[in-house]
């Protein structure tokens, strides 16, 4: 199977917007409780769930392979499998068993992750860059290659112009999260019309139109503490103002929140901008149950997106 027609087949099977589960690096609900969520976003209308991984705290490949025997049409995607958590080799292996057992239902996104996460498996972060690429040469040399029948579509996590380079260099595309449209726009431009753009998009998944907004803020703050983001920002157009004061139209650019509509307007924003897939993200360690009837009540919206 030719790359492009892995990429087309991915942007068919996830369609237009998807989810993550409830996200928390802190507790792990019980896997029957995973199931039912699973099952819950299935019945709801969504087409693709998204997990994150925690380097020795629980296993993407693993549970990915729990929800996808739990649902029957649902896509999973990992955003991101974090490199530091396994050898390239294995990560490919695992990969193209998921995608032999459940064909056209999984999606590989893979990440450089964070120096702490590099030396927690005794290992050396060094250049994000130069350790990608390596990881990545790897996984495309295996000991033992897989059936030539269980190709899977790779992308790279990438929020600056050098990992989506690389991005378009040597996977099938890239997922940018916590961005403004006019960074989709960017990465677009910088991976071209033949690769796949998955892009988070943060959202708090809160009802009540000032805790919303509130919450918001708050998101954009807590990124804003990162230096290269608000560099990132500054780039893409945005006053210095804005980014100082976190502004209302640069929490209003960068999450989504408020009514289902408004969370779908922001959704075809970053369509418009040239993604294939938006991924709704709520907030870090949310409380997994509350956040996933916010998810179910928004589907509806999100379903006539597609």
């Amino acid at each position: 199977m030719s790359r492009t027609t892995v990429v087309e087949a991915a942007r068919t099977t996830l369609g237009p917007v998807g989810t993550y589960l409830p996200v928390s690096f802190d507790s792990l609900p019980t896997a029957d409780v995973q199931r039912e969520a699973a099952r819950r976003l299935e019945r709801a209308g969504y087409r693709t769930a998204w997990t994150n991984e925690v380097v020795g705290g629980k296993d993407a490949f693993v549970q990915l392979a729990v929800l996808l025997g739990a649902t029957e049409r649902l896509a999973f995607g990992t955003g991101i499998a974090n490199i530091w958590a396994r050898q390239p080799q294995t990560a490919h292996a695992a990969a193209a068993m998921l995608a032999q057992a459940y064909p056209g239902r999984f999606v590989l996104g893979l990440g450089v992750g964070h120096p702490q996460q590099a030396a927690a498996t005794g290992r050396e972060f060094g250049s994000p860059l130069s350790t990608m690429r390596d990881y990545l040469d790897h996984m495309a040399d295996p000991v033992q290659p897989p059936a030539p029948d269980t190709a899977y579509p790779r992308i790279t996590g990438a929020n600056g112009p050098k990992m989506l380079a690389l991005a378009g260099e040597i996977t099938d595309g890239a997922l940018p999260a916590g961005q403004p449209p006019e960074f989709t726009a960017y990465a677009r431009r910088v991976l071209g019309p033949d690769k796949l753009l998955v892009v988070g998009l943060s959202l708090v998944p809160e009802a009540d139109p000032a805790r919303a907004s509130a919450a918001a803020r708050a998101t954009v703050a807590a990124q804003l503490h990162n230096p290269s983001f608000a560099a990132s920002l500054a780039g893409l157009g945005y006053a210095t103002r804005d980014i100082a004061e976190v502004s209302e139209r640069l929490v209003d650019a960068i999450v989504a929140h408020g009514t289902p509509e408004a969370v779908a307007a922001k959704v075809r924003e970053h369509l418009a901008a040239g993604a294939d897939h938006v991924i709704l993200m709520p907030p870090l360690n949310s409380d997994f149950l509350p956040c996933l009837d916010r998810l179910e009540q928004l589907a509806p919206a999100m379903a006539a997106i597609a």
